[in-house]
């Protein structure tokens, strides 16, 4: 293959996660014998910028083959880099090159949020593929800086879009509908990684201090531990206010940037990723723990996937707000909450002060990295390009199509607000346990009216009803963004009939993210998830099949039931949601390690016994069956009774 990289960033060399992790991408790919090329540039464009840099080569010893029209050329690792130096049009160089060069497939990246160099590929008539690794780069969703629908459309002509992780790869398909995967494209320098963690080591370590990457943790870590020595990386974000803030602590020293990782980590004792942002994936995270340095990180975004089950991920307030500009760096200016320092302040001053504790953790970290290393390599990327490229070509969509998913029908506007709506949950008492609350099929927050009341003081009950979706996937998925801001907080899932395999699959959701799980999973008027295994959708039922199995369940009122007009507004909601549960089909994963608690109605029509039984299957912990007087909604009609079990298993 032909495969042409358009970088609006540095290549070579970059201290940036992204610059650096598209380099690595692409030399993977040229030493599997592909041709490939990159256009790129500098920072800063003029003559004065072309000296600088032909000195920076030099000292690294690559000779360009010519520095002629604005742009430095040469070779890199079997990779031809073309950089823009001093050229006033960076889309004509851009198009040059894609004449010149004739690929196959071309490469185009988040490093573009301007979209600049995407609109000129996708008019090049060649397959385009877009790299997302970072959600604050693109034009949708609550992650954004800065929405737009025209954008949105732009990427939406792209043949294929790949997410850095599994998170963008979600994020991307539910607020946009656009269908990225996810196969790794986030590769690490060959090996041997040598064991540079020590206990003894100079600095707890903070790359990139900047706002989004949790500056002001680390100036309050470095403030209340003033025996302990900290440094700040300097790189893509961090702007003139933030040196100053480094500079005026007696404590912390200023490290300049490095090419290789390796020397910034040697001198590192811990390092810190208190990320207020929703981190794309963190390359650093699997850097530093591959090398046996300690990594306490945030636990937003895609980080859980970078740490590997690993500990410490820790809880932060996310930024919620950017304003409509931005800083010298060109980064969106971010309104940044108020911190708890206090989970960091204890695990850095554990980590710094018990040598044995350091040590196990070190030695974890580096074997989780290392057996993530052997197995990372370029192959399913090259394939998804191969299977691209034999493809026959859609035609791209529109950029002003009909949108494909419920949530798509929104503004990029309004969906924000949805999901600043969702992260909006009610308030939970220091330590005390919150209890998300999951309806059943068309059901709403009403369903959990007076439970505040009715339960313990110290047990904050958040009902959950999500944004309409298609499937149980993507309502799942909407639900992760509603409780990750809350996941460092002690925490219980309570699903009622299809709310309960709701809870059930976004507790998988969770488990497969590396998040934390909750205390308990209590389930209520629901069969046990393996009941549909190979299950076969059956026919959809006729609106008087539908409504005679309500009438069955007992949960609508009868003169519901019986007024036209007022099924007419209730049954859309009831349908969506009875058809997302009548498609699902469960997948084998390994049973859950929380306990469950299974509750049902000894009436129930369509929940047996043995039904709730089956759920002691789903857990490697504690299972306990409980059942009550009534049909499928018996916690209703059994209420005080059912919530003062409810309160004792919460409390128990």
């Amino acid at each position: 293959m032909r495969i042409l990289l358009a970088q609006n960033s540095h290549y070579y060399p970059a201290h940036g996660g992204g610059d650096r992790s598209n380099r690595l991408l692409l030399e993977a790919l040229a030493a599997r014998g592909h041709a490939c090329r990159v256009l790129a540039r500098l920072a800063r464009l003029g003559l004065a910028e072309l000296e600088n840099y032909l000195r920076e080569l030099a000292t690294r010893g690559v000779v360009p083959q010519s520095g002629e029209s604005g742009i430095v050329a040469f070779d890199l690792a079997g990779v031809q880099v073309r950089v823009v130096t001093h050229h006033p049009n960076l889309r004509a160089c851009f198009s040059a090159q894609i004449a010149e060069f004739a690929p196959d497939v071309i490469l185009t990246s988040t490093d573009d949020p301007a979209q600049m160099l995407l609109e000129v590929a996708l008019r090049s008539g060649a397959p385009v593929v877009y790299l997302a690794r970072a959600t604050l780069a693109l034009p949708f969703g609550p992650d954004c800086a800065f929405a737009s629908h025209a954008k949105t459309g732009t990427l939406r002509q792209a043949d294929a879009v790949v997410g850095v992780s599994q998170y963008v790869a979600d994020y991307i398909r539910q607020w946009s509908g656009i269908p990225a995967v996810h196969v790794p494209i986030s590769l690490l320098d060959p090996p041997p990684y040598p064991d540079l963690g020590g206990f003894d080591n100079e600095f707890v370590t903070l790359v990139n201090p900047c706002a989004v990457k949790g500056i002001s943790i680390f100036l309050d870590l470095a403030d209340r531990l003033p025996e302990v020595r900290f440094a700040g990386v300097p790189t893509w974000g961090t702007n003139q206010d933030d040196r100053a803030a480094l500079s005026t602590r007696p404590n912390v020293t200023v490290l300049d940037p490095a090419d290789n990782v390796e020397d910034i980590l040697r001198r590192t004792r811990v390092l810190l990723v208190p990320s207020l942002w929703a981190e794309a994936r963190s390359r650093m995270v699997v850097e530093a723990m591959l090398h046996g340095v300690p990594v306490i990180a945030a636990n937003v975004g895609g980080i859980p996937e970078a740490k590997l089950g690993v500990d410490y991920l820790l809880p932060v307030r996310r930024i919620q707000n950017y304003q409509a500009r931005v800083d010298e760096q060109m980064v969106p200016l971010a309104d940044v909450p108020p911190q708890d320092i206090a989970p960091w302040e204890a695990a850095l001053r554990r980590l710094v002060s018990d040598r044995a504790h350091y040590t196990d953790l070190s030695q974890k970290s580096r074997r989780a990295a290392l057996d993530h290393a052997s197995s990372l390599n370029a192959g399913a990327f090259e394939a998804l390009l191969q299977n691209l490229i034999a493809a026959p070509r859609a035609a791209h969509p529109s950029p002003h199509a009909e949108p494909k998913t419920p949530l798509d029908r929104l503004s990029p506007e309004r969906r924000r607000l949805l999901a600043l709506r969702l992260h909006k949950l009610s308030a939970a008492a220091p330590h005390a346990l919150r209890l998300f609350c999951f309806p059943h099929a068309g059901g709403s927050g009403a369903a959990f009216h007076g439970w505040s009341q009715a339960l313990p003081a110290s047990v904050a009950v958040t009902p959950l009803r999500p944004p309409r979706a298609s499937n149980m996937a993507e309502l799942v998925a909407a639900l992760y963004v509603a409780v990750e801001p809350h996941l460092g907080e002690p925490f219980a899932f309570f699903g009622h009939s299809m709310g309960a395999i709701v809870a059930f699959e976004l507790a998988r959701l969770l488990r497969r993210r590396h998040q934390p799980m909750p205390r308990l999973l209590l389930v209520s008027g629901a069969r046990a998830p393996q009941f549909r295994r190979g299950h076969v959708p059956p026919p959809e039922p006729t609106d008087a099949e539908f409504v005679e199995a309500l009438r069955r369940l007992e949960g609508t009122p009868p003169e519901v039931l019986s007024d036209p007009e007022l099924l007419s507004i209730i049954l859309p909601a009831l349908r969506e949601d009875a058809a997302i549960y009548r498609q699902y089909i469960y997948s084998e994963e390994p049973p859950l390690d929380c306990p469950i608690h299974a509750y049902g109605g000894t009436a129930d029509p369509n929940v047996r016994r043995e039904h709730l039984e089956a759920w002691a299957l789903q857990t490697n912990a504690a299972f306990r069956i409980k059942l009550f007087p009534g049909g499928h909604f018996y916690l209703q009609t059994y209420r005080q009774k059912f919530l003062a079990v409810l309160a004792r298993d919460l409390t128990g």
